[in-house]
């Protein structure tokens, strides 16, 4: 079936020089751009999941300092509130106190008046009273 002959070697030793030429001229070549193709895919992937958890972090931040921000901001709304609300005391308690006087001036004068007015009462009676007494004893002495 075989021979052995003279060109076995010289097959085998075409095989084996087919398989450096095209080692060296295929295979290495092509696997050199498949590793550096590789290696890009690799590097890119690293580089895209680094931008993602810097993307991550950035808005981890964003939103704690959104957070805060709100958080001083109702900090400042409430306070305003509490300082509005303050200011607004202090006026009623000054609006309260000043009808407070004023009503107290006006029952003042209005006791002066009374006062007034009963002292004129009097000084009235008391001339109508020395008028009936003249008149009663005037009509009994003449």
């Amino acid at each position: 079936m075989f021979d052995f002959d003279a060109t076995l070697p010289l097959m085998a030793l075409q095989f084996v020089l087919l398989t450096l030429i095209l080692n060296a001229v295929f295979y290495k070549p092509l696997t050199k751009v498949m590793d550096e193709r590789e290696d890009y895919i690799r590097k890119s992937q690293t580089d895209a999941t680094e931008r993602l958890a810097k993307a991550e972090r950035l808005a981890k931040q964003y939103e704690q300092e959104l957070a805060e921000s709100r958080k001083q901001s109702q900090a400042i709304i409430t306070a305003a509130q509490a300082e509005a609300q303050k200011v607004v005391a202090q006026q009623i308690s000054e609006a309260q106190q000043e009808a407070q006087s004023q009503r107290e001036q006006a029952q003042r004068e209005l006791d002066q008046q009374k006062q007034e007015a009963m002292a004129s009462l009097e000084q009235q009676v008391e001339a109508l009273s020395q008028q009936i007494f003249e008149k009663l004893l005037g009509s009994q002495l003449v």
